[in-house]
């Protein structure tokens, strides 16, 4: 377990708590009495995940509203991610599970590598505190942050309508600016105006597709 430490950077004081989070129920079922599955563990490790994410985009992205807000803290948390951060550091390797499992493949399962994630936030929370704890799940949540799949799922021009309207004398608005190509492969430039002034720029293969991407240069160019 000393090579998981070092792939997680982080050391247990009580490597105890590391051991009942590699531990599927499977695996607890067909040891000795006494072994405890990494349930209660995952149990726990949902709740710090979702407290850390929640506070992370309330800090970092204030011009949200809560169904946005919402919406993200899901993107980040749902098995699918929480799996693909268990893969980056070859949990799967670690875990200990039942014969059954064992040869049905489950060391690879989308559902035991996400649920022995938690259980590995709340094995460090435990040992290390929230810090620690915070540190492992940002370490992880900020690159899928940056990602283009986390990307595809935000919509530009709401978040920056949100921005511009804080003041009421400003306006935004859209303007197709180029349209070039034959009707089954159109491509269309739009640039985003905040009064008279351009802030973003940005070509897809529909408006809609234009605007979202005027609307993130702008966004860029505002830090956001």
């Amino acid at each position: 377990m000393r090579e998981l430490e070092e792939v997680i950077g982080y050391r247990f004081q009580n490597p105890g708590y590391l051991r009942e989070a590699l531990q599927h129920s499977s695996y607890a079922n067909e040891a000795r009495h006494g072994v405890r599955s990494n349930e209660r563990l995952e149990f726990l490790g949902d709740s710090v995940l979702s407290i850390v994410v929640s506070e992370y985009l309330y800090t970092h992205y204030t011009h949200l509203p809560e169904g946005d807000l919402t919406k993200y803290r899901s993107i980040l948390v749902c098995e699918k991610s929480l799996c693909g951060f268990a893969r980056t550091i070859g949990l799967g390797q670690w875990l200990l599970l039942g014969r059954g499992e064992e040869n049905t493949g489950g060391r690879d399962r989308d559902s035991i590598l996400a649920d022995a994630f938690e259980a590995l936030i709340a094995a460090i929370y435990l040992d290390g505190g929230m810090e620690q704890a915070r540190a492992f799940i940002l370490a992880h949540v900020e690159p899928q942050m940056a990602s283009a799949s986390f990307s595809h799922n935000r919509d530009y021009k709401t978040a920056l309508q949100e921005v511009i309207q804080r003041n009421r004398e400003e306006k935004v608005t859209y303007e197709l600016v180029d349209e070039h190509g034959p009707d089954h492969d159109k491509s269309f430039t739009v640039e985003v105006h905040l009064n008279s002034n351009v802030i973003g720029r940005g070509t897809g293969k529909s408006k809609k597709e234009a605007e979202q991407r005027a609307a993130k240069e702008a966004l860029a160019l505002m830090g956001l």
